[in-house]
């Protein structure tokens, strides 16, 4: 008999950060990994719960206002040893937008104190005097594209330290003003990821979706060979949201 394989899933901050559509991101792991036979389980923790360095397979980290950052940034910063020793292991991390900036050095907000983040990518981000809105396409250094729907007025800035999730073909991306797009990056055994794509960005984007969920079965599987899904209304969707205009 095969081995039942299990996917831990954690997301984080679900009440404060999960706006655009965010938790769509978690449904699509679940749907995939169910249409494969491989268990699955989710976890909200919110601030104050602590958990296992080794538990999760994978973190979900959405996106939110400015408010709700400023709630969850102390929190993660708290979790700041965790985080790095569960990536380092070889857990994997898709943070969206606001997920995305406490990753990196600090969130500088137009107003009010700067947020710290827990440094896991080597990326900054200040508040900009223009919000970026809008449909994204990017594509990423194999010549695959991902689509996505922007708005935010942070201005993101990778370190030499830290490759982009792809380059920009339409909208705004990081910043702007680079052409780059997101972060995608190995820490340790582990991976991270991070973008500003809200809509939500893995049911279009199938090739990602199941990227990360072999990432994360790697930890304490190996190499796992994913069963091939018929993904022609994922590809559709995915084919149409390309076509639109930022």
């Amino acid at each position: 008999m095969s081995q039942q394989l299990e996917l831990r899933i954690a997301h984080l901050y679900a009440h404060y950060l999960n706006i655009y559509g965010d938790r769509g991101n978690i449904i699509a792991l679940l749907k995939r990994c169910a249409w494969r036979g491989i268990k699955t389980i989710v976890k909200d923790p919110g601030p104050g719960e602590d958990f296992s360095p080794d538990f999760f397979d994978v973190y979900f980290i959405g996106g939110g206002q400015d408010k709700q950052q400023q709630v969850v940034a102390a929190d993660l910063l708290r979790k700041q040893a965790f985080m790095n020793e569960s990536v380092s292991a070889g857990a994997v991390i898709l943070s969206i937008c606001g997920g995305y900036q406490l990753l990196g050095h600090y969130y500088r907000p137009a107003e009010g104190d700067e947020l710290k983040g827990i440094s896991l990518i080597d990326a900054h981000t200040v508040a900009g005097n223009r919000r970026m809105i809008g449909n994204v396409v990017i594509q990423r250094q194999d010549g695959s594209t991902l689509t996505g729907f922007e708005n935010h007025s942070g201005r993101t800035f990778l370190g030499p330290g830290t490759a982009a999730l792809g380059k920009v073909i339409t909208g705004n991306g990081n910043n702007g003003d680079d052409g780059f797009e997101g972060a995608a990056q190995p820490v340790g055994k582990g991976f991270v990821y991070g973008t500003y794509l809200h809509g939500s960005l893995l049911p279009k984007n199938p090739a990602l979706a199941d990227e990360i969920i072999s990432k994360a079965l790697t930890r304490r599987y190996g190499d796992v060979g994913l069963a091939k899904l018929d993904d022609t209304l994922e590809l559709k969707a995915h084919a149409y949201a390309a076509m639109l205009k930022a």
